[in-house]
C-alpha cells in the first residue's frame, strides 16, 4: 500500500489553530472567570448544622456557621458574590417575617458581611415565596390571586430592612409589575442610594425550579404563571428587561440559563448593563444525576455548561457550583 497521500488544495484549515492545548489557550474566544461566579446559598432559621437537600446532591441548608464557613470559602476562591436565601421557621399569608429586621434573610446578611466584610458582594433575595404560607411571590387578594399593587408595598419594607441589613444588592425575583421602580423610590427615601437592584427581568414559568421548592420548603399552592413568562415568548423578555432599566435596574437576570439561552443573548445585545443568568436548581440536579449515574463527564459538564451561558452573554453567572468551578478554572 502506498503511503504517499495526494493533498487537496484547501484555502483554509481551521484545525491548525485546534492542534495543541496550548494554541487553543491562545485563541480561545470565551474565559470562565471565579469573579464572573455567585453562589446562591440557603439559610436555615435555627439550624444547628447543615442540613442536606436530597434533590440536590452537594447543596445545604446552612445554620449560622455553615453559612459564614461557606462564605469565607468562596471568598477565598475567588467567587463574585453570594446570593442568600432564607428558610424562615414560620410562614404566614402576607409573608411578614420578612420584613422583620430580624428575619432568617437579614440575620444571614449580616452574618456573611461579618465573614467576609466587603471582599464577597452579598445579594439578598428580595421575594416572599419563601416566607408566605401559600408559597406565591406576594400578596393575595380576596379571590386567591396575586395581588401586583398590594405586593410592591410590602416589598418596598423588605428592601429597607435587607438594605439596613447590610446587602450590597438586592435580587429582585418575584416578577411583579413595577417592583424596581417601587423598591427604588424606597431605598432612595430611605438613603441607601448606594444599594443596587438586580432586577430578575427575564424570568420564566420553568419545570426547572423543582428541587429548589424542596430547599426552601416551599408551600406552593397552585402556579405562578399569571407573573412569570411564558417559555414560548421571547419578546415579551426584551420588554420586560426594558421597563426594569427604565425603572433603575442597574443589573437584570434571564432565569433559567440553559434553556433560554437565545433570550439571554438577545438581552445581552439590547441593553448597556451587566446581564446574569442563574443556572437553576433542575439544572444542577440533572447534571449530578447523569454524572452519578455514569452517563456523563461531571467536571466536563459543568464546565461546558457554565461556558455556554459565557458565550451566550452572561457577564455574571449564579451556579450552586460557584465555589467548585472558581477552583477548577484557576
Amino acid at each position: 500500500m502506498s503511503t504517499s497521500v495526494d493533498r487537496f488544495d484547501l484555502v483554509e484549515r481551521p484545525r491548525r489553530l485546534r492542534r495543541t492545548a496550548a494554541i487553543r489557550r491562545l485563541v480561545q474566544e470565551n474565559r470562565l472567570s471565579a469573579a464572573d461566579l455567585v453562589l446562591p446559598v440557603f439559610v436555615r432559621e435555627g439550624a444547628t448544622e447543615p442540613i442536606a437537600i436530597g434533590s440536590m446532591p452537594g447543596v445545604v441548608q446552612h445554620s449560622r456557621d455553615s453559612l459564614m464557613r461557606a462564605a469565607t470559602e468562596a471568598a477565598e476562591a475567588g467567587v463574585g458574590g453570594i446570593m442568600i436565601f432564607g428558610v424562615p421557621k414560620e410562614r404566614d399569608a402576607c409573608g411578614d417575617v420578612a420584613i422583620a429586621s430580624d428575619s432568617i434573610l437579614a440575620e444571614a446578611v449580616r452574618w456573611t458581611k461579618q465573614a467576609t466584610g466587603n471582599s464577597l458582594p452579598v445579594i439578598a433575595d428580595l421575594c416572599l415565596d419563601e416566607f408566605t404560607s401559600h408559597g406565591h411571590c406576594g400578596v393575595l387578594d380576596a379571590d386567591g390571586n396575586v395581588d401586583n399593587d398590594a405586593t410592591l408595598a410590602v416589598y418596598q419594607q423588605m428592601g429597607i430592612t435587607l438594605a439596613e441589613a447590610g446587602s450590597d444588592i438586592l435580587g429582585l425575583s418575584g416578577m411583579m409589575d413595577g417592583q424596581v421602580g417601587a423598591v427604588r423610590e424606597a431605598l432612595d427615601d430611605a438613603g441607601h442610594l448606594d444599594t443596587a437592584i438586580l432586577a430578575y427581568a427575564a424570568k420564566y414559568a420553568s419545570a426547572f425550579y423543582g428541587p429548589f421548592r424542596d430547599a426552601v420548603e416551599s408551600a406552593l399552592q397552585g402556579d405562578r404563571k399569571t407573573y412569570q413568562q411564558d417559555p414560548a415568548n421571547a419578546l415579551e423578555s426584551l420588554r420586560e428587561v426594558r421597563l426594569d432599566i427604565a425603572e433603575g435596574a442597574d443589573m437584570v437576570m434571564v432565569k433559567p440559563a440553559l434553556p433560554y439561552l437565545d433570550i439571554l443573548a438577545r438581552t445581552a445585545d439590547s441593553v448597556d448593563v451587566p446581564v446574569a443568568a442563574y443556572i437553576v436548581s433542575g439544572e444542577y440536579s440533572m447534571i449530578e444525576a447523569a454524572a452519578a449515574a455514569g452517563m456523563i463527564d461531571r467536571e466536563r459538564a459543568i464546565l461546558e455548561a457554565h461556558m455556554s451561558v459565557k458565550r451566550a452573554g452572561a457577564s455574571v453567572i449564579c451556579t450552586y457550583w460557584a465555589t467548585e468551578v472558581a477552583r477548577l478554572i484557576k
